[in-house]
């Protein structure tokens, strides 16, 4: 109810002109009066404290701020979003300037109390920014903002230390902050006096420093000893040397892992191109082995620097700092620091020269957008709603089009959520605020879901503006900018997809010789490379990174193994070479022949052929840092696609390669039981089991063959099921096929069979047909099948990139000659059981009337016709004596 009360009485006495003339007379009677509290900083590296003078007055003291376009002193209810957005104007004076440590004055309107204020701001009406605000009543002792410290102290243009000491609690507070990149890492330690000798590397060795920096999930700080003077690697030994963590060096030691680590991240943003960490350490509470103790009242050495933060890899998983190199009065440095004496040196904001941290989407054509909505995380202005759009999975990025050029987004961030594309920074229809807005594209009927998207197309053309943005049209600021340019990518070549994981895309133009090849990368990163292959190994690769003087490179390379001396440059003929970064996304371009005309056929990249009507294989990384000299294990990738992409270079398309699906294993394990086990041994029970009294030979070979058949249509109908069709363009599926007709022909048979003759009459023709096409057919399906087996195995390895399908192929090929050893032993055995029975026809015993099986329909040498008219020549001889 006070919340209505107040809002209602905000409305009523509110002006929002500005124009209003200040009270002549100020009374003390608000219970804020002589309040005092610092700004929480939220944007334009706004500092500084508020002091309540009066009733109608408050004061601004080392206030600093980044200029905005219309800043305005901002009276809300709370600092919550629907508020602050709802919020007015409370001061005449305008704020469009840059403040340096400024203490002002600052009168209210005359129709504006402090009841009516919860929260006083600094405001961008423009663009609904907080550039930063304090809570009013709020009890003065609590803590301040995390932004705030004691003292502080250049140690750079870029570089500033902060630090507050906590006597009492053994500790201290420091905030490193920096106007430097957000690959780059911010470093802070106290030397070792005892170091020895003289210069920047005698104070490095044995040095405790703290290496803070960014992760792609936010701030990190770590605690580092220093051993050597170089970047942390491990000796042959296994152990870690250089600048490392401390951990690091106790990764042996289980008792010890997790304790050596006496820096504690409290908190860090990064805002305005301006990287800002702070943290706590112990000041004599500390680690004996790795660990400097800090007197805080004497003068001590302490030493810091700037430079490039290499990511984790699979050899070391640390972010790790890399040299700092340059100039020494820029980016690294030593001096002498006693923490207890009061330092205020930082007059000013840091000014970073690249103030955009946002990712940055770059839409091409016939490659759509994919439009999601998220938790709010970064927001690039704040403040912002608890749900914000996605493109592609990033967070209200800056998204960049070309003019003539369609833009294509998939809208699936719900039925409550509106995209339209608008001149309005701040969206959720401007008409309802009574303002006007331009809007280019999209509206109510552009909502979807994930399983029922909405397309919506929207080419920008010359009258289209620089700068307009996306946003919901139903919600304020869930979006944020679009900016327009002329030409690009899209229009240099014919083709481009995104490949696997969104991270990187892929552009192309094929000519009758040539192929013209551009790859950019989607996220910041020290080098981006793209390769040609299944995987790392055994692929040609073309890395693209930009050198310390600014200068972009394009090198070749054929990768042999899984570490950096498996790496191997080549001499491609590349042409048009082009490599540039902005805003630290690179771009690498080339032209190369289709078909290398090499004069040495032993050189790998001889064998780098492209054959558009094939499939070409495209995998890509991304690191921290590459060179031209001598590749080491700091040049390894941070990430990598997960599985390659294959490109469709004709067609202008591509599709990712699948994992091996499951179901596809059970296809493959039942067509194994089939034709491996089953059929064959249906086979063998009608060829070796006929000398068995009775018909239990024709039972197992009747159960074994329908099992098998059985099985083989039941892996099929799953391998269909699975892959959503019948793709006949592989061996394997022409194989499987044709042995699945034959297999299927045989129960047909079966049913068609003539009728076997009597004992004693000669064997029809139509019966000895359609024995003789029983054979055929059965013999042809296992071969068939056998091929089908083995082709699908290579189809395995092809599509799937399985590394052990050659072991399967050996494991397979070791089954069938166990068989065919099996068979020719049986065949052996049956020939010598024929002649034992042969020899002993003598004594035959009266009455014996068995049709001799021996012989069956799997005998070849022999017609049926001629096994019927033996065995009845037999039967008469042996009916002749009971008719004595």
């Amino acid at each position: 109810m006070l919340r209505e009360t107040l809002f209602i009485s905000f409305l009523l006495h509110f002006s929002f002109s500005g124009d209003a003339d200040p009270a002549p007379n100020c009374t003390r009677l608000s219970p804020v009066v002589d309040s005092e509290s610092e700004f929480t900083m939220v944007q334009h590296q706004l500092r500084g404290s508020v002091k309540i003078t009066d009733d109608c007055s408050f004061r601004v003291s080392h206030f600093d701020m980044l200029p905005g376009s219309d800043v305005r002193w901002w009276g809300a209810l709370s600092p919550d979003f629907e508020d602050l957005t709802s919020g007015v104007v409370v001061s005449g004076d305008n704020l469009n300037q840059t403040y340096s440590n400024s203490s002002f004055a600052v009168r209210l309107m005359s129709n504006v109390t402090w009841s009516m204020i919860r929260v006083l701001a600094v405001w961008d009406r423009a663009t609904a920014s907080d550039f930063g605000h304090v809570v009013l009543g709020e009890n003065v002792t609590s803590r301040p903002p995390p932004t705030v410290f004691e003292n502080c102290k250049v140690l750079s243009k870029d570089l500033r230390l902060r630090w507050t000491l906590n006597v009492e609690e053994d500790s201290i507070e420091i905030g490193l902050e920096a106007a430097t990149g957000i690959m780059n890492y911010m470093a802070f330690g106290w030397a070792n006096s005892s170091g020895g000798g003289g210069g920047d590397s005698g104070l490095m060795i044995g040095a405790d420093v703290a290496v803070a920096g960014f992760k792609e999930d936010g701030p990190f700080v770590g605690d580092f000893f220093i051993t050597k003077y170089s970047e942390c690697v491990r000796n042959s030994d296994g152990l870690a040397q250089g600048v490392c963590p401390d951990s690091m060096y106790e990764e042996h030691n289980e008792d010890r892992v997790g304790l050596v680590n006496n820096t504690a991240l409290i908190y860090g943003h990064r805002k305005d191109g301006v990287s800002f960490v702070r943290y706590k350490r112990p000041l004599t509470k500390v680690d004996d082995k790795y660990d400097l103790p800090v007197n805080y009242s004497a003068n001590m050495k302490v030493i810091w620097a700037l430079g490039k933060i290499k990511p984790p890899d699979t050899i070391i998983p640390y972010y790790l700092p890399q040299n700092h190199g340059g100039f020494p009065s820029e980016t690294y440095g030593h001096l002498v620091l006693n923490v207890s004496e009061r330092v205020n040196e930082c007059a000013g904001p840091l000014d970073a020269e690249n103030k955009e941290d946002q990712d940055v989407i770059i839409a091409d054509a016939k490659v759509p957008l994919v439009v999601s909505s998220g938790p709010a995380i970064h927001y690039p202005n704040p403040p912002n709603p608890a749900k914000v759009l996605y493109i592609n999975k990033k967070e209200a990025p800056l998204l960049r089009v070309e003019r003539g050029v369609p833009v294509k987004f998939e809208i699936q961030a719900g039925h409550d959520v509106a995209l339209y594309i608008t001149s309005d920074p701040i969206g959720g229809n401007a008409t309802l605020r009574n303002l006007t807005e331009t809007i280019y594209a999209g509206g109510p009927e552009a909502q979807g879901v994930q399983t029922s998207p909405t397309e919506l197309v929207w080419t920008p053309d010359r009258s289209t503006p620089d700068h307009i943005y996306y946003h919901s049209l139903y919600e304020k600021k869930m979006g944020w900018m679009v900016e327009v340019v002329d030409g690009g990518l899209s229009d240099m070549y014919n083709n481009s997809v995104v490949l696997n994981d969104q991270q990187v895309t892929f552009f192309w133009t094929l000519s009758k010789h040539s192929i013209s090849i551009a790859a950019r990368a989607e996220k910041k990163s020290g080098y981006l490379a793209i390769g040609f292959g299944s995987g790392m190994v055994n692929s040609y690769a073309y890395v693209g990174w930009i050198d310390d003087s600014g200068i972009g490179h394009v090198n070749t390379y054929w990768i042999d193994g899984k570490d950096a001396s498996s790496i191997h440059p080549t001499h491609e003929n590349l042409t048009y070479v082009r490599c540039k970064t902005e805003k630290g996304i690179i771009t690498l371009e080339f032209t190369r022949p289709l078909n290398p005309s090499c004069s040495r056929d032993n050189r790998p990249e001889c064998s780098n052929i492209i054959d558009p009507t094939t499939p070409l294989k495209v995998i890509w990384a991304m690191g921290a840092k590459w060179t031209n000299d001598h590749l080491s294990n700091r040049n390894m990738h941070s990430s990598t696609s997960n599985r390659p992409f294959h490109v469709l270079l004709v067609r202008g398309s591509a599709e990712a390669e699948q994992d091996l699906l499951p179901v596809l294993s059970v296809h493959g394990c039942m067509m194994f039981l089939a034709w491996g086990i089953l059929l064959p041994g249906g086979i063998l029970a009608a060829r070796y089991l006929k000398h068995l009294k009775g018909d239990g030979w024709y039972r197992i070979h009747v159960y074994l063959q329908y099992s098998g058949l059985s099985i083989v249509l039941l892996a099929l109908l799953f391998a269909v099921a699975e892959l959503r069709g019948f793709y006949a363009s592989s061996a394997h599926v022409k194989f499987g096929f044709t042995a699945i007709f034959l297999a299927c022909i045989q129960p047909v048979n079966a049913f068609l069979r003539p009728q076997k003759p009597a004992n004693g009459e000669q064997a029809p023709f139509k019966r000895v047909i359609w024995e003789y096409f029983h054979i055929t057919v059965g013999r042809c399906a296992f071969v068939v099948g056998i091929a089908a087996l083995f082709s699908g195995l290579k189809h395995l390895g092809d599509r799937y990139g399985v590394e052990n399908v050659h072991r399967l192929n050996w494991a397979l090929a070791t089954w069938f000659s166990i068989g065919l050893l099996f068979v020719i032993y049986m065949e052996y055995h049956e020939k010598q059981r024929i002649s034992r029975r042969v020899f002993g026809r003598s004594n035959w015993v009266l009455g014996n009337l068995e049709e001799d099986d021996s012989v069956d329909l799997l005998t070849a040498n022999t017609t049926p016709a001629d096994r019927e008219s033996q065995s009845s020549v037999r039967m008469e001889v042996q009916l002749e004596p009971l008719n004595r």
